[in-house]
């Protein structure tokens, strides 16, 4: 681990402490949620590793993981849809964490939304029934065409 980040010594220390002391889950990854800074609208769920936590906190802008792609991922990096982070927190056990971010260019989601959250699913009774459980989008603009931010490459998202 980088030298910031101190060692994970006990439960009183972890909850209590006042050292950032992570806990990366058996991949060397922490999941991350991200939300907007003003509205506390969630924009995204992701994951972070050592890395990407250290350029986070070194850059002031949110880096991640790509598990897909495998490789460290600095938000906006290609898309200019960049999330400065105006608070990063930290659960009480210190295996989560929180950005509350301000997005350049007002969407965080790489299919063109402004959040990756845009489908809800259907609760109680209505859900039930038969075939597959459908999804209710709960916005239909796009802030952005992804075909003209990424080209047309295929997504690199492994299914």
């Amino acid at each position: 681990m980088p030298k910031k980040f101190a060692p994970r010594k006990s439960v009183a220390q972890v909850e209590e402490g006042a050292e950032l002391a992570p806990k990366f889950d058996e991949h060397g990854l922490i999941p991350v949620v991200t939300t907007d800074f003003a509205s506390g609208e969630l924009l995204m769920h992701a994951y972070m590793n050592t890395e990407a936590l250290d350029k986070t906190i070194t850059t002031g802008e949110a880096h991640y993981y790509s598990r897909s792609r495998e490789t460290l991922w600095h938000k906006g990096a290609t898309s200019g849809l960049v999330q400065k982070v105006r608070e990063l927190l930290i659960d009480d056990d210190q295996d989560c964490v929180w950005l509350r971010v301000d997005v350049t260019g007002g969407a965080s989601c790489h299919v063109g939304y402004r959040s990756c959250f845009y489908r809800r699913v259907t609760l109680g009774t209505k859900a039930g029934g038969k075939g597959a459980i459908k999804l209710e989008f709960t916005t239909t603009e796009k802030v952005f065409d992804p075909a003209a931010v990424y080209g047309n490459a295929p997504n690199p998202t492994k299914l």
